[in-house]
């Protein structure tokens, strides 16, 4: 029997036929058989990279100026990209 799964496997990612669903199976079943600590502590890092549901903590320095920045944007104290380049192009050309 695993030797028919091993020939389905090889089968499919030789022509690209792999689903993600079994290309997780296959990585599952591969991860499942390393003992190298290290090496399971490194694959660890890279998924965590991809998988981060992380709740992001703000500092109150941070809070405070995101809320600054939503009420200068209610206020319209906002410039549009081109509007700045505008802008700085014309402090340049004053001599």
């Amino acid at each position: 029997m695993k030797l028919k799964i091993n020939f389905l496997v090889l089968y499919k990612l030789k022509y690209n036929e792999m689903t993600t669903s079994d290309l997780k199976n296959v990585l599952i079943h591969k991860i499942s058989e390393i003992d190298d600590i290290s090496f399971l502590k490194a694959i660890k890092v890279i998924l965590d990279s991809k998988t981060n549901n992380e709740i992001l903590m703000l500092t109150d320095q941070q809070k405070e100026d995101i809320m600054a920045s939503k009420k200068e944007v209610e206020s319209g104290l906002i410039f549009s990209e081109k509007e700045l380049d505008k802008e700085i192009q014309e402090w340049l050309s004053v001599k």
